[in-house]
């Protein structure tokens, strides 16, 4: 009961210093996430991140952060893991549709067991790997938080990335080394740097395009 307290008032601080409005109904979701998170972690080691205490700061505050930058309203969250950015993400932006895809069997079936529990009906879950993944929507942003290098982003979405889709990289510190090997024909068109409550560390959002498709970004 006193984790569940905590994390009721680390969220309503977190989200106000962000500016970020949820609903009570979104608020319950999130918490019951967490609650979800908590308990596979300790069978199924989802997350490094092993203090539940940290969870509402390091997991789902991070994500949100993104939020006041996506535009659009198909999304796809790729290596999701957990389902971090993309369950947090889902819940705050109930209008839009999120595809999250894993490789990884255990991690899928949490994020199943999330979208069933939390009746996440914009949530769709894939389980295989992004080179193998033949959808049929399009996507407007392809986000993810923890997918390798930039260049191995691209590399991986390459066949996805259509010239108005914006690939949205959560990252720690500025990646200037990144930013560099990226391939020729993509380009940095906004950088954001985020703060994130409770985090310590830098944490950075960049969106990406391809070259010479910055209109609307």
């Amino acid at each position: 009961m006193a984790l569940i307290l905590n994390q009721t008032e680390q969220l309503a601080s977190g989200l106000k210093a962000m500016g970020v409005s949820l609903t009570e109904a979104q608020r319950t979701k999130i918490l019951r996430y967490l609650e979800l998170l908590h308990k596979w972690n300790k069978a199924y080691n989802l997350t490094a991140v092993r203090d539940p205490a940290l969870h509402v700061s390091r997991h789902i505050l991070d994500s949100l952060a993104a939020l006041p930058y996506l535009k659009g309203a198909q999304f796809l969250d790729v290596g999701a893991g957990a389902g971090l950015p993309g369950i947090p993400l889902s819940i705050a932006q109930p209008d839009s549709h999120w595809t999250l895809l894993d490789s990884n069997g255990k991690k899928t079936r949490f994020m199943d067991q999330c979208r069933m529990d939390m009746g996440l009906t914009n949530l769709q879950i894939e389980h295989t790997r992004i080179e193998a993944f033949m959808p049929e929507a399009r996507f407007d942003g392809i986000i993810s938080r923890a997918f390798a290098t930039i260049g191995d982003m691209i590399a991986g979405c390459r066949d996805l990335i259509l010239p108005e889709t914006r690939i949205y990289a959560l990252k720690g510190l500025y990646p200037h080394d990144e930013i560099e090997a990226m391939p020729a024909d993509f380009e940095v068109v906004e950088w954001h740097k985020l703060e994130v409550p409770g985090c310590d560390g830098e944490r950075h959002l960049l969106i990406i395009a391809r070259s010479g498709n910055t209109g609307g970004s």
